[in-house]
């Protein structure tokens, strides 16, 4: 799905405006009256970033959020607020959102914190995308590459790991060459990151 900035906010020229500003400066931008249609528009694939409003009809904008999160919409949300809602927005950061602006805000603030959220979904679907490959390439691996695979993450000699194994250090040196090529690693360190960056091996040496 195309990258865009999702707005919600029930004030039309507070809206208007942020949508003039936001395409001004080459944002594409979905914009919202209400909650209801910016949830029946979005799903997991959509890409970019949430401009949520904290006071809106049917439910405020930290609901909105939650609801968001339970439909796995998982892109950075920046919150703007009046005066009065700043309890709500510092709850709406602690919950996971990326900031909070207070009206009225400075265009180039507004454009800045955007411009971090965009940058900040990109970059965890990219972390996102290299995972899910990592996680395939560790189903090509046999069950005694996986054993010897888990010795290196353990950061065991190859001769501990033939020992718990019972089998010879070349064996433990061609298994744990096959390692490396399969998960197409640089080299152990770089095997180690990348394994433990799946949700398989995430918690792996607690």
């Amino acid at each position: 799905m195309t990258e865009a900035v999702y707005l919600v906010d029930d004030d039309g020229d507070v809206r208007d405006a942020m949508v003039f500003l936001l395409e001004s400066e080459g944002f594409p931008v979905q914009a919202f009256a209400e909650p209801q249609p910016m949830l029946d528009a979005l799903d997991s694939s959509s890409r970019g970033c949430l401009i949520l409003d904290v006071r809106l009809p049917q439910m405020d904008g930290l609901q909105l959020l939650e609801a968001l999160r339970e439909r796995s919409v998982d892109m950075p949300a920046i919150f703007i607020s009046g005066h009065g809602d700043i309890p709500l927005a510092v709850r709406a950061v602690q919950a996971g959102a990326l900031d909070f602006l207070e009206k009225p805000f400075r265009d180039e603030v507004l454009l800045e914190k955007v411009s971090n959220g965009l940058e900040l979904d990109r970059h965890a679907r990219e972390s996102h995308s290299e995972r899910h490959a990592v996680e395939q390439r560790l189903h090509e691996l046999t069950p005694r590459e996986k054993e010897v695979m888990e010795g290196m993450l353990e950061g065991k000699l190859n001769k501990i790991i033939a020992s718990d194994l019972d089998v010879s250090v070349r064996t433990v040196e061609v298994h744990r060459a096959n390692v490396l090529d399969k998960l197409h690693a640089r080299n152990s360190s770089d095997m180690v990151r990348m394994v433990l960056s799946t949700d398989r091996y995430r918690d792996w040496l607690l």
